[in-house]
Order: C-alpha cells, then sequence, then structure tokens
C-alpha cells in the first residue's frame, strides 16, 4: 500500500481541487442564470466539474481506507495536480473577462466570455480536463483489469496528446496587446462598419481586404482587438500577426504553423529556408478550399512599399497573403496608400465625454463635473494615446489634472523622460509614436522632413501651398527646393501624408494638436532660428493692407500663425535682428 506521505498529498490536492473546481461552476453559474446564449463549452464545463468532484471523492475515500497502491497514488497525484492547473487556468482566464459585480456590464462581458470560449488556451485547458476526467472516471469504473496502468499511460500522453486537425482554431492573438474589455472607448461606427465589411456573411466566397487607416496614436491596435472581441464568433479561426517590418511579419506567419499543424513553435533565430517553408505551409494552409471563414489581422503594417512609395526599409505585404484570394484579412497602417484595401480612416474622437470616460478609465478618478479634467480632455483634443498616457502617468501619482496640464504645456520632454506609457500600446509611447515615421519621411524626401520641423513655428490648422511659396533671401537649399514648382511642393505633402503625419483637406493641410506639440517639443529641441526667421517670412508677406480685396478675410486665415510667435520658446528665442523688414512683404 502507499506510503502516508503519498496519501496525504493525493488528498490535499483533491481537496484543493474540488474547492477550486466549486469556484469555478459558481462563477459560470452566475452568469449563466442571466443569459441563455452562453458558449456551450463553458456549460458543458459545469456539468464535468460535479462529476469530476463526485469521482475525486471516491478516490480520496479509497486513499484514506488505504486501498490504493504506491505507483497509483502517485499516478493518480500526477493526474490531479495537471487538472488543477488546466482548472486554474480557466478561473484565470474568466476572472479577466466576467463582472465580480453581476449587475454591471454584463452584455460587454458575454462576448468577452464568447470570445474566450474560442481562445486556444482555452480549448485546449478544457479539451485536457475532460480527458483527465475520463481517465480517473475510467479508474473508478473499471475494477476488473489492472487500471493502473491506464491512468499511467494516460498521464504519459497528457502533454502531447493533439486535438484533431480542423480548419477552426479558435482566437490566436500570439503577442498582440492585452487590452481590458472596458478600456476602448466609442468608436461604435467604426465597429460596424468593419462588421459590415469584413464579416464572411457579407461577401461570401470573396475575399475582403480592410485597412484601418489613422496617425500614430489614434487606436488602430485597439480597434481591431475590440471588434475581435465582439465578432470572434462569425469566424473559423483568429490570427493575429506583426507587420511592423517584414522580419517581425515572417516570424509571427512562421509561428503559426506551429498552431495550425501541432508542432514545437519556431526557434526565434532559424535558417531562411526553414523560415520560407513554415510561412509556405500557413499560406497553404489560409488558400486551402473551403477554409475561408478565418480572419487574419496584420498590425502595424507602417512602412509600405509599394509604387509611389520609395521606402528603403519597407515591404509588400500582399507577398504574404494566402495563394487563393479568400478569407477576411484586417490590416491597421498609417499608410492611406494601399489600393488594394477598403479603407476606413480612423479620426481623432469628437465627443468630450468619451475622452473624459478614457482618462476616468486609465486614471482611476471620477471626472463628472470636473472641470480640469474637461481643460485636459479638450486639450489633447481627442488623441486616444494621448489620453491613455495621461490617465496612466495620474493613475501613478497625486498630481491633479490641471498640475499634468501644467507639466505637459511647459515640460513636455520631462514628461517624455520620466512618464511611462500605457502598456497596451507596447514601445510606442506618445512623446516617440511618430519618430519611425519621420525618419521614413526623412530617408524619402529631405525637404518633406524639414518642411514638417517648420510647421512647429506656426498654427497647426490650415497651411496652404501659396503661404509657403515665398522667396526668402539666404534661403537652404531644402527651401529652394521646395519653390522649384508646385508639383514639388505637392510631393512633399503626399509623402508626409503617406506616414499619416499630415492631413489633406479641401484646399488647406493641418497636423492633430498633440503632432504639433511633438513637432516643436522634439523636432525642434533646440529651436532653429532660420526656420524661426522663414516662419515670420511666410506670416509677414501674406498680411493685406487695408486698401487690399477682402484683405480682413486673408488676415483672418493668416492671424492664428503668427500668434504662434506668442508661444514662450518660440517668443524667446526670436532673433529679430536676422529679420529685415525689407523681405517681409
Amino acid at each position: 500500500m502507499a506510503e502516508a506521505a503519498a496519501i496525504i498529498g493525493l488528498v490535499a490536492s483533491i481537496v484543493s481541487l474540488v474547492d477550486l473546481s466549486a469556484k469555478v461552476v459558481s462563477r459560470i453559474h452566475d452568469f449563466t442564470s442571466k443569459f441563455s446564449d452562453v458558449p456551450e463549452s463553458f456549460r458543458s464545463l459545469c456539468i464535468q466539474l460535479p462529476l469530476l468532484t463526485v469521482t475525486l471523492q471516491h478516490i480520496q475515500s479509497q486513499a484514506e481506507t488505504g486501498h490504493l497502491p504506491d505507483d497509483r497514488t502517485k499516478a493518480l497525484k500526477a493526474v490531479v495536480d495537471n487538472t488543477s492547473e488546466l482548472v486554474s487556468t480557466v478561473q484565470i482566464c474568466l476572472s479577466r473577462v466576467l463582472p465580480s459585480d453581476s449587475a454591471s456590464k454584463l452584455k460587454q462581458a458575454l462576448k468577452a466570455l464568447k470570445s474566450l470560449a474560442k481562445e486556444n488556451k482555452v480549448q485546449q485547458a478544457l479539451e485536457k480536463i475532460y480527458k483527465n476526467n475520463d481517465l480517473l472516471v475510467l479508474y473508478q469504473t473499471t475494477q476488473h483489469v489492472d487500471t493502473g496502468d491506464h491512468i499511467l499511460e494516460g498521464l504519459s500522453k497528457l502533454s502531447i496528446a493533439p486535438p484533431s486537425l480542423s480548419n477552426s482554431f479558435g482566437v490566436c492573438l500570439g503577442q498582440a496587446p492585452q487590452i481590458a474589455g472596458d478600456a476602448f472607448i466609442g468608436r461604435t461606427d467604426e465597429l460596424q462598419q468593419l462588421h459590415d465589411w469584413l464579416s464572411p456573411k457579407s461577401r461570401p466566397n470573396r475575399q475582403r481586404i480592410i485597412s484601418i487607416v489613422g496617425m500614430g496614436g489614434m487606436g488602430k491596435t485597439q480597434l481591431s482587438l475590440a471588434y475581435i472581441r465582439d465578432c470572434a464568433d462569425d469566424y473559423s479561426s483568429i490570427f493575429w500577426v506583426n507587420g511592423k517590418d517584414e522580419t517581425s511579419l515572417r516570424q509571427t506567419i512562421a509561428d503559426l504553423s506551429a498552431v495550425l499543424f501541432h508542432e514545437s513553435a519556431s526557434p526565434k533565430i532559424q535558417s531562411a529556408d526553414n523560415e520560407k517553408v513554415e510561412i509556405d505551409k500557413v499560406r497553404r494552409w489560409l488558400s486551402e478550399p473551403g477554409n475561408d471563414q478565418w480572419l487574419l489581422v496584420i498590425d502595424n503594417y507602417d512602412d509600405p512599399r509599394l509604387p509611389g512609395m520609395e521606402s528603403l526599409t519597407g515591404y509588400d505585404v500582399r507577398a504574404y497573403f494566402p495563394y487563393r484570394a479568400q478569407g477576411s484579412i484586417l490590416i491597421t497602417t498609417r499608410s492611406p496608400q494601399l489600393l488594394f484595401a477598403k479603407q476606413l480612416p480612423l479620426k481623432k474622437l469628437e465627443i468630450t465625454e468619451q475622452s473624459l470616460a478614457i482618462l476616468a478609465i486609465r486614471s482611476g478618478r471620477m471626472v463628472n463635473g470636473d472641470a480640469s479634467a474637461i481643460r485636459l480632455a479638450l486639450r489633447l483634443d481627442g488623441l486616444p494615446l494621448a489620453l491613455a498616457t495621461a490617465g496612466a502617468y495620474l493613475s501613478q501619482s497625486a498630481d491633479s489634472f490641471d498640475d499634468y496640464l501644467e507639466l505637459y504645456n511647459n515640460s513636455w520632454s520631462d514628461l517624455s523622460k520620466y512618464s511611462r506609457g500605457p502598456v497596451d500600446y507596447e514601445e510606442r509611447t506618445l512623446y516617440t509614436t511618430w519618430n519611425v515615421s519621420f525618419q521614413q519621411v526623412r530617408d524619402q524626401d529631405f525637404a518633406a522632413a524639414e518642411l514638417l520641423k517648420l510647421m512647429a513655428y506656426l498654427d497647426n490648422q490650415d497651411f496652404w501651398y501659396e503661404f509657403f511659396n515665398k522667396d526668402v533671401s539666404d534661403a537652404p537649399a531644402w527651401w529652394i527646393d521646395l519653390q522649384k514648382s508646385r508639383a514639388r511642393f505637392n510631393r512633399a505633402i503626399s509623402i508626409l501624408h503617406n506616414y499619416s503625419l499630415l492631413e489633406v483637406n479641401a484646399g488647406w493641410y493641418s497636423l492633430h494638436t498633440c503632432e504639433h506639440d511633438w513637432t516643436l517639443e522634439h523636432l525642434n529641441h533646440d529651436i532653429d532660428q532660420e526656420r524661426c526667421r522663414i516662419a515670420i517670412h511666410c506670416v509677414a508677406a501674406d498680411v493685406s493692407w487695408e486698401s487690399e480685396t477682402e484683405y480682413w478675410a486673408r488676415n483672418q486665415r493668416v492671424l492664428p500663425h503668427a500668434r504662434r510667435f506668442k508661444h514662450v520658446r518660440i517668443k524667446a528665442a526670436i532673433d529679430w535682428s536676422r529679420v529685415e523688414p525689407s523681405n517681409l512683404s
């Protein structure tokens, strides 16, 4: 018979698993009592775990009366411990999506629960729980054979038994950022548009390619993850890959091979030939006839190499599409030039209450009726990353909303150096999110990059060609280059627009307020006298005299740019001795 220590260990493991199972069943029952469309996998779990409890109690009784041989005690304990780990995994996943207060956000939690049911990790945990239950029931119900051998054999297969190959793999997000369900605010129209365009039901038997387009920090990745959360049931499988550069894309596609074909994960460094083979296998799987209900999300494809975009570091993502034109592909990008995709432009949040909601959730503070919170929300102008960054800072500080606004306005460099951004935006912070795009512009067109730097000394709204079309004495080479023709100027504008660093409107151009702050505080960390001089010349040369027709309209358009010179850093740095009055008209 088994040693006392082994018996005590088995009994303790059983008691722990019974208690854990009861908590999971209770948590699911509390939720299922309010909804009839809870995923079947979780309803089944509520049936399986009580059956498991009965079986465990019988085994506990046998152990306590000394009727178990030592080898069976050890084998049973290993099965029970493994099952405890699996049930604990399910419990942790449930705790992420089910509200502790059943009266709060139940419908949102139901959507999250449906998405959770399709996650590969949860599906595998449930499948192994059922297999372990079968092993334990087998031990109890089969008395005329040596079931210890069955237990040992079953145990040996626990870590390697793969589910049968199928075209359904649930939600496989890989290294995608993790966001809490309540951290995503607004965008209901955009979510509905994605559903209308991307759902397999919208265009059956046709490939659907959609790009979410917007400047850095606008929440493109967060929108794509919110869509996955809401619409996971529409797809047989959902896969996320990292498109920030070709190396990352190739690695994450190759990693999918381990999911699809139940292989060990690809090493981070592998031969180019091996990687090519794995990528080819994934593309072929995505191209199998009848396998067209999947969704592939390619995140952060911000550096395309396409006709008209001569990026030195970019690549053409189409080289990684499936061979057969089928399935759904969602791309997040800063480039509006993906003409092979239907584009969903993502703009700033226009409703102040949504900006306030982000501040409240990220900071953990009440904002209702708080004038200082409203001032901060308006200053950050509906940019989700800026709002999330402010909230993350305030969640770790006793500073008020006004204190943060003061720091943002007057100590931008200190904030960029010492504050941490929200974790779900990964390495892209408010202070660095536009740096890579700027470098890509600079590599392609130095004059375009310098033009963006110049805009720091002017207002962020309402630039136009004639405003910049000025002869300036002793001008730098890049300015002379831009003055060659309207077509040359428009090429510079086009490159800035290609990376969402400039918004193009009918007859005028603009920058987002927070990006404008970055152009001054980062790109012009040291005020440049030459750019100051050119900005002053452009403003002064566009001022109209009272004798001129509609002079008030022209001056009203120029006035915001003149006011920019009152900014404390610019005003202190202007060297009027370098400005020749005779050259200002």
